[in-house]
């Protein structure tokens, strides 16, 4: 009897997708999963070297958490107290699902959204209830307005992911404010966009904002994730639901030495920005493209049919973009990574001569 039930929980998750990760190619210029390569290598290196010279992995980091939490707290201006890191946003985002949701919650999310927070709802047969992006690729926030008492969690990852959307920040707190069940904003973007709403957790008890350092500081290799909510959320996730260990010693070390140099990361976002611009207007004067405005370090297009084979025309040129196809009414969607400038130009280049 116990053999037939374990191998039922097996045929159930078997059914599932899972979160689908970027094709590996080799010796391709990666733009296709939302990487930080305008940050110098060189200078990711020193900084590693410099992290493992003040470690020894023989030991348990205690007190790591803790001196990374302080310098995030310096970096942010928010009170420690209100501060919590997981190994990468990710398991934070699975944490929370796992321990307060069950099969009656319902989710009030954007259609699309963060690929990773859809397939944990399906491990977890949380209900969703999703706001489609309209003709323009933005979202109607009276939609969700009129759908806010039918959810128990609202999750808006802002910037969005894939499309680069943000709400006016009026619109979002407004949302926020009449939200009555736990908000949860995804900000992994945030130092590309146009603002952030971690001020409100300190009026707001019940919002959670997640944040990373995989995306504008490049630390994407080592899963640092962390967010800010009021200081009873953090003492209960952290005493209780977050595992005792939950990052390793040189994420920890590279971590608060990475936000020791917060300033020189603030730069290449800056740089970004202005990479981010020249894409889209690039791609908007090839007059053949629906190009979409983007508040994160990506720039979404439509290409109608010809989506398939423009990524892999540019496979065999060596870029690897993000093959994304329908997205609503929206064919043949593609999503480019803001690189180098060197990397960026490449692609440009590329994409004009596939349309010569």
């Amino acid at each position: 009897m116990k053999k037939d039930w374990f191998e039922k929980e097996l045929e159930k998750y078997s059914k599932l997708s899972g979160y689908k990760k970027p094709e590996k190619h080799s010796d391709v210029i990666k733009l296709d999963s939302n990487e930080n390569y305008a940050i110098s290598q060189e200078f990711i290196e020193k900084m590693i070297n410099t992290a493992t010279e003040n470690m020894d992995v023989r030991e348990y980091p205690l007190g790591g958490t803790e001196r990374l939490v302080q310098n995030i707290s310096k970096y942010i201006g928010m009170p420690k107290e209100m501060i919590g890191v997981g190994n990468g946003s990710d398991q934070i985002i699975d944490l929370f699902l796992s321990s307060f949701t069950s099969k009656d919650t319902k989710i009030l999310t954007s259609d699309p959204t963060f690929g990773f927070f859809e397939e944990r709802c399906k491990l977890y047969s949380i209900a969703t209830i999703k706001i489609p992006f309209d003709k323009n690729m933005t979202l109607n926030l009276e939609k969700f307005l009129s759908n806010s008492k039918k959810a128990n969690i609202l999750y808006l990852d802002t910037p969005n992911n894939p499309t680069g959307f943000q709400f006016q920040k009026k619109d979002l707190e407004r949302l926020i404010r009449e939200f009555k069940g736990l908000v949860i904003i995804d900000e992994a973007y945030v130092e590309f966009s146009d603002y952030s709403i971690v001020e409100m957790t300190k009026k707001v008890n019940n919002l959670i904002v997640l944040r990373t350092l995989s995306k504008s500081f490049g630390l994407a290799g080592l899963r640092i994730g962390y967010f800010i909510a009021n200081e009873k959320i953090i003492d209960i996730f952290t005493r209780v639901i977050q595992y005792p260990y939950p990052l390793n010693t040189l994420a920890i070390e590279a971590g608060v030495i990475a936000l020791q140099q917060s300033k020189y990361f603030s730069d290449v976002a800056n740089l970004v920005k202005m990479e981010r611009s020249r894409i889209i207007t690039n791609l908007q004067q090839m007059k053949i493209f629906e190009v979409f405005d983007s508040k994160a370090n990506f720039v979404l297009f439509a290409t109608g049919g010809s989506g398939q084979r423009i990524y892999k025309a540019l496979i065999e040129q060596g870029i690897s973009i993000k093959n994304l196809g329908k997205i609503g009414s929206h064919e043949g969607c593609l999503r480019v990574t803001v690189g180098s400038q060197e990397m960026n130009s490449r692609f440009l280049t590329a994409i004009r001569d596939l349309l010569n």
